[in-house]
């Protein structure tokens, strides 16, 4: 199985559905990750550094076919270029599932290329953000989305202080 990571919700509110982050930079993800829990984010994280196995997990192949332990996620962070499918194939498949299609997607990248932008919005990505992605960036991203406020913890305000 492709390596995955699952981190657990820094708070005591029921978790709800995953967060997915396709991402192949592991200081990326580990950033990501810091800033959804500094957030309150109370939803888990699941990670892929490829995206062979995000489609896997997404098409519930293989061991996720059990969707009680691998839920569709609520929210799909998606790096621009990650090993195996990139995240524009990722991206085009999803946009094609039934079951899938609504689920909004955050592309993240380290291109600022009016080419890439554009054909990522084509494809049907929600929002683009480019990396480094600032604290107060993705947190604004995520909120405008329009996501249930359930997927934050504490307060539901979503931020420190």
């Amino acid at each position: 199985m492709p390596e995955q990571r699952t981190t657990a919700p820094s708070v005591a509110a029921p978790a709800g559905p995953p967060i997915l982050l396709v991402e192949d930079d592991r200081g990326q993800s580990l950033l990501v990750e810091r800033v959804f829990r500094k957030a309150g984010v109370a939803n888990p994280v699941r990670v892929f550094h490829e995206g062979n196995g995000a489609l896997a997990y997404l098409g519930g192949q293989e061991s996720y076919a059990d969707r009680t332990h691998f839920p569709l996620p609520v929210l799909i962070l998606l790096d621009l270029h990650v090993p195996g499918r990139s995240g524009l194939e990722l991206l085009t498949w999803l946009r094609q599932q039934p079951n899938l299609d609504r689920i909004p997607v955050v592309m993240l990248s380290g291109s600022s290329e009016s080419e890439d932008i554009d054909r990522a919005f084509e494809l049907g990505a929600n929002s683009y953000l480019v990396k480094p992605v600032a604290f107060d960036a993705l947190l604004d991203t995520v909120t405008g989305l329009g996501l249930p406020w359930m997927i934050l913890g504490g307060d539901g305000k979503g931020r420190d202080g």
